[in-house]
């Protein structure tokens, strides 16, 4: 199952984070959609290049810009946009920079959310919330186990304790105010995403693409950690479908959701390393770090079976054809940049091919 294009026209969506890597895709999708996106974030994109203006998104989308730690912010916003469906995906998402500045991760991570629920507490129009998180909000035990929405959440770095908090924020919020007002509110919870156009610090995409283009190694912190990888649109489409289902039955669907991959896309970081450089097709080489590095996880994986068995959702592309996607788009995109809305628009219909629609 899929999404339902003719849902999605004309409705109203709020994004905070929207000029993200995952904000990005989500904003062009939904315009293609015939939806009327507005977006909320704190600032310009931090990196360079970055998606939002590779895709020249200013032009399709309503573009707000604040800090969801402050409180008048999100409210000014709420009341500016009239949202029917929001799906908050802005955060401090990088767990090495919540080391260095713990602080403003959990005043964004977790102060945020709740400033924007309270934003979303009197307004009339909302009937769909989805709060993102993380694979990473699950007390981690690491064992060759797949986490599933009843287990413990928690945190061992700030970044992870954040969207741990984040969840439980969110369920108390969705228990105490939006329950009882027919309002659907879920948290949502992926794999590691990879997918073109992304180029954070700190992510194994983009540091392989900053490197190999440099003609330098690629340096790896931990070559034997396991992640569950995905591509961008698979955790894209699983919040959509979710939001359509909280429209429709709210209490139903409300809580939280795994939307990870299958079991043969859990990989260590040297088996995608070395995947990815085989599709890029040129000499490069990577190596190990030899310091010392902060504490992260090293078994990570999700069950989804939930989504799978309520929502019907399942991933559509394999391990092997997620890195391909990926690695193809910057490929295209250092050859050809002036075509790249034409060319992440024809993967997004690539991906609509797989699902009937209604």
């Amino acid at each position: 199952m899929g999404i339902s294009p003719k849902f999605w026209k004309d409705k109203n969506v709020l994004i905070t984070g929207h000029t993200g890597f995952k904000g990005s895709w989500l904003c062009l999708w939904l315009n293609k959609m015939g939806a009327n996106v507005s977006g909320l974030s704190l600032s310009d994109p931090v990196s360079s290049p970055d998606l939002y203006s590779v895709l020249g998104l200013d032009e399709l989308v309503n573009d707000n810009r604040g800090d969801i730690s402050d409180y008048e912010t999100c409210l000014e916003i709420v009341k500016k946009t009239n949202p029917e469906i929001v799906i908050h995906m802005a955060a401090q998402p990088l767990l090495r920079l919540s080391y260095s500045n713990p602080l403003k991760t959990y005043n964004t991570n977790v102060l945020g959310t709740a400033n924007l629920l309270e934003a979303l507490r009197d307004c009339k129009t909302v009937r769909s919330i989805i709060v993102i998180t993380t694979d990473k909000c699950y007390e981690n035990i690491e064992k060759d186990y797949a986490y599933v929405e009843t287990d413990s959440l928690g945190g061992y770095d700030p970044y992870s304790s954040s969207k741990a908090c984040a969840e439980h924020v969110a369920s108390a919020y969705y228990r105490s105010f939006f329950k009882d007002k027919g309002i659907g509110l879920a948290t949502a919870r992926a794999g590691n995403v990879i997918g073109g156009g992304d180029w954070a610090i700190d992510r194994i995409i983009p540091d392989m693409v900053r490197s190999w283009k440099k003609n330098e190694k690629l340096v790896i912190r931990y070559p034997s950690a396991t992640r569950p990888w995905q591509h961008v649109l698979e955790p894209l489409n699983g919040y959509l479908v979710l939001a359509e289902k909280l429209w429709r039955k709210p209490e139903e669907f409300s809580g939280g959701w795994n939307f990870g991959p299958d079991q043969n896309s859990v990989k260590t970081v040297q088996a995608t390393v070395e995947l990815m450089a085989n599709v890029w097709g040129e000499s490069v080489d990577w190596v190990t770090s030899g310091e010392k590095h902060l504490h992260e996880a090293n078994l990570l994986q999700l069950n989804s079976s939930k989504a799978h068995t309520l929502l019907g959702w399942r991933p559509k592309y394999d391990f092997d054809e997620a890195v391909n996607k990926t690695i193809y788009w910057y490929k295209t995109y250092y050859t050809n940049k002036q075509e790249m809305m034409e060319y992440t628009l024809n993967q997004i219909t690539e991906y609509e091919g797989k699902f009937n629609y209604a």
